[in-house]
C-alpha cells in the first residue's frame, strides 16, 4: 500500500475532500495536510511540510492541490528531492511519472473539473518510473 500525502490551499480543499475518501477507496493510505476548511490560507504552510515528508522518504507520493496549480508546484519544487508536475490530463500525469519521475501532482482545481481530476491522480498513483534514458535526466534536475 503506498502511502500518499495531499495538501493545498482554500482553492483545493474542496477537490481534497473528495480526493481523499475516493484514494482510500482504492486502498491508500492518506494524509492530509490541510487546510481543513475554505478559509483563505496559504499554501506553502500546507505544502513545505507534506514536501519534507516525501523527501524524507515518510510519504511516497504526494498530492499538491490549488486554484492554478502553480503555487502549490513551485513551493514544491523548493525542496531538492522534489520533482512536482503541474498536470492538465491524465496523459501529462502519466508522463510526469514515466519520464521524469515526478514524486507531486499539481492539480489547478480551477481549471480541471473534479472527475478528472481524480482520474490524473490515479493514473499519476498507479504509474510507475520507465528509468532507463530517462535516469540520466533525472539524476541532473537537482542543483
Amino acid at each position: 500500500m503506498k502511502n500518499i500525502g495531499i495538501g493545498g490551499d482554500h482553492a483545493g480543499f474542496e477537490y481534497k475532500s473528495e480526493i481523499i475518501p475516493y484514494l482510500e477507496g482504492l486502498g491508500f493510505k492518506v494524509t492530509d495536510f490541510g487546510p481543513n476548511s475554505t478559509d483563505s490560507v496559504d499554501y506553502p504552510d500546507y505544502i513545505h511540510p507534506m514536501a519534507s515528508k516525501v523527501e524524507a522518504g515518510e510519504l511516497d507520493l504526494a498530492i499538491a492541490i490549488c486554484g492554478s496549480g502553480n503555487g502549490v508546484c513551485m513551493t514544491a519544487n523548493k525542496h531538492q528531492g522534489i520533482r512536482a508536475a503541474l498536470t492538465w490530463n491524465s496523459e501529462l500525469a502519466a508522463l510526469a511519472r514515466q519520464h521524469n519521475n515526478a514524486n507531486v501532482i499539481c492539480i489547478p482545481a480551477r481549471f480541471v473539473d473534479l472527475d478528472l481530476a481524480k482520474e490524473m491522480v490515479k493514473v499519476f498513483l498507479e504509474t510507475d518510473f520507465e528509468g532507463g534514458r530517462h535516469q540520466k535526466r533525472v539524476d541532473k534536475i537537482n542543483c
